[in-house]
């Protein structure tokens, strides 16, 4: 398995033949980063074949706009900024038309976060995460903003580093743990009632 760093070497490589004419050094990149960057859409949008849509868009925006991709940045973290933006416009573009995103697999992706911030309820009679939760959840996820909700996904979802999300969203590491740390927070508020009513 290629380590991290070899594999940014070879984004470089890859990246520079497409910018010298080489058409298909471009399948290389999308062949290499297209489950990731599924995976990341999906957990925003919770929707399989929206997450197709981002897959899609995100390569055809990094295509479009490879000349402003810099070697001293991540690659990967490049494709996830657009990925990310991408998802939640498209989120945004549904709640605006009134249409339900909120899928069952995207209540059961919800289901780890409430695990980790319901764990403190007691022992058997643990929160259970009923249709209500999941809601609540959804609700306040959606109700983040931009930045809030791609930093927590990026962190709780995607397991990336401070540095990582930082890079991702063009942020300082403080501006991204604060973003993280308010996202946390106001999924906490909400599931507090929740969790106090299983006491």
């Amino acid at each position: 398995m290629q380590s991290k760093g070899s594999m940014e070497e070879s984004d470089s490589v890859a990246v520079a033949r497409v910018r010298a004419g080489d058409g298909n050094a471009y399948r290389v990149l999308v062949e290499r980063h297209s489950r990731a960057v599924f995976r990341l859409a999906y957990r925003m949008t919770g929707n399989e074949q929206d997450s197709e849509d981002v897959v899609q868009e995100t390569f055809l925006r990094a295509y479009k706009q490879l000349h402003r991709w810099e070697a001293r940045s991540s690659f990967s973290t490049w494709l996830y900024r657009i990925a990310a933006n991408y998802s939640l416009d498209l989120v945004r573009r549904r709640q605006r038309h009134g249409e339900v995103a909120m899928t069952e697999s995207a209540g059961e992706r919800e289901t780890d976060v409430v695990h980790a911030l319901a764990s403190h309820a007691p022992g058997p009679d643990r929160l259970l995460f009923s249709d209500r939760v999941q809601q609540r959840v959804a609700a306040t996820l959606d109700g983040l903003s931009r930045q809030e909700r791609t930093a927590f996904v990026l962190r709780h979802f995607e397991g990336q580093s401070i540095e990582e999300i930082a890079g991702a969203l063009g942020l300082s590491g403080n501006a991204a743990k604060h973003s993280i740390f308010r996202a946390v927070q106001k999924l906490r508020r909400a599931l507090e009632p929740l969790v106090n009513s299983q006491s």
